[in-house]
């Protein structure tokens, strides 16, 4: 049986993990950079950022916010500066930038993560409630039907 959360319980629990999991993000991007090798000047390595969250009272509407140089993305897409503008087509070199996907891949699963922890915490502090709130004792002490 699933442990019950008191709302003060989630809340707390659900403050810990937002933290955690900014934190998270940051050690896995600048560990997927370093594996993939898109290290040039280091700009983009130290460029991941988290740049905290706002939320509601009870953490149920949340905005995440980290920030990373634009350059990752397109490391991430494997597109970049290799064909001039304007150019009509192929201009007979074999394209040599590789998609490194450092961003978007683990980016998606941890939001996917996140998503599986609020699924779980706020159904156990429903529990929590609906148990609290159809309590016998509970009841008839907030309904005014306690006999002395």
């Amino acid at each position: 049986m699933e442990q019950k959360l008191t709302q003060e319980q989630a809340l707390e629990e659900r403050q810990k993990y937002i933290s955690a999991f900014n934190d998270t993000m940051i050690k896995i991007w600048k560990e997927k950079i370093t594996l993939l090798k898109v290290i040039d000047t280091g700009l983009l390595l130290n460029s991941p950022i988290s740049l905290g969250y706002q939320a509601d009272g009870k953490l149920i509407d949340v905005n995440l916010t980290q920030a990373f140089r634009e350059y990752g993305l397109w490391q991430d897409y494997g597109t970049g500066k290799e064909v001039p503008r304007g150019n009509p087509g192929d201009i007979g070199r074999p394209k040599v930038r590789q998609r490194r996907r450092w961003f978007s891949i683990k980016h998606y699963a941890s939001f996917m993560n996140l998503k599986e922890f609020y699924e779980e915490n706020m159904g156990r502090e429903f529990i929590g409630i609906i148990n609290e709130a159809l309590d016998d004792y509970n009841f008839r002490r907030n309904h005014g039907t306690m006999q002395a």
